[in-house]
């Protein structure tokens, strides 16, 4: 069974040679989505034997489905540049596992990694994301942050995906607010609506569940940088909609 590799891009010039590399080992076909790219992503793409296709950036969700039609194949292996199949799940493809059962999607595991050091605790691990499905039955949603795969029959699979996401928590922080500020807009342009005291109810439990219920306490400087950075994320995105709302008063 043939399948296309899915790829959205943009400014991707450190990651998508070894992204289109990785996916070539079990992909006959590479469709990038490109959001008009400032740097190298294109010609790197074409000169590794992508398929790029531009257009501007519709939302996390949208733009996965535009590349959808451009794929020639059913099965779809739709990773993000900085995202590679760990063997196990190299292995699970190639041997044709996803076969086995009438299922149309499959959620893998997610390594998380900081620059080289993996972050399996603050709630970071197993972080099951559904990465690889079958068109016919299975399609990216709506959503124009943080996407999931709608499915009629999804199997969780204990194979990974190596996710090397960011260099430094720097880059962690700057990524979160970016995130935090698309999400706000979102649940506002969905009816969401919310009083002054939920910003500070969700950060103050999210860094509860992240540091004490997930082990974030037992690893160290690290452990707590990450638990902050999540209540962080989930205290801004509330914070934005408060003022998203006041200015519609």
């Amino acid at each position: 069974m043939k399948i296309s590799g899915l790829v959205i891009t943009f400014n991707e010039e450190k990651n998508i040679g070894k992204c289109i590399d990785a996916l070539f080992k079990v992909c006959d076909e590479v469709i990038i989505v490109d959001s008009f790219s400032k740097d190298r992503t294109v010609e790197i793409a074409k000169e590794k034997g992508a398929t790029v296709i531009e257009q501007a950036f519709l939302g996390d969700g949208p733009q996965r489905t535009h590349g959808l039609p451009y794929c020639k194949n059913d099965w779809i292996l739709n990773l993000d540049a900085d995202e590679f199949l760990d063997k196990d799940a190299e292995q699970f493809i190639l041997d044709g596992k996803y076969l086995e059962g009438n299922y149309d999607a499959f959620s893998f595991r997610v390594k998380n990694f900081l620059a080289d050091k993996l972050i399996d605790f603050s709630g970071w691990y197993p972080d099951n994301k559904v990465r690889f499905f079958n068109k016919q039955t299975a399609h990216p949603s709506e959503s124009k942050v943080h996407q999931k795969i709608i499915t009629q029959n999804e199997k969780k699979v204990a194979v990974h995906i190596l996710h090397y996401g960011w260099d430094s928590l720097d880059q962690i922080i700057a990524k979160k607010n970016q995130y935090s500020g698309w999400h706000a807009q979102q649940l506002f342009d969905q009816g969401k609506r919310i009083n002054a005291f939920k910003p500070i109810i969700n950060g103050v439990v999210s860094f509860v569940r992240c540091y004490f219920f997930k082990r974030g306490i037992f690893n160290g400087i690290d452990g707590l940088s990450i638990a902050m950075i999540q209540s962080f994320f989930s205290y801004m995105k509330y914070a934005k909609l408060l003022k998203l709302q006041k200015k519609l008063k």
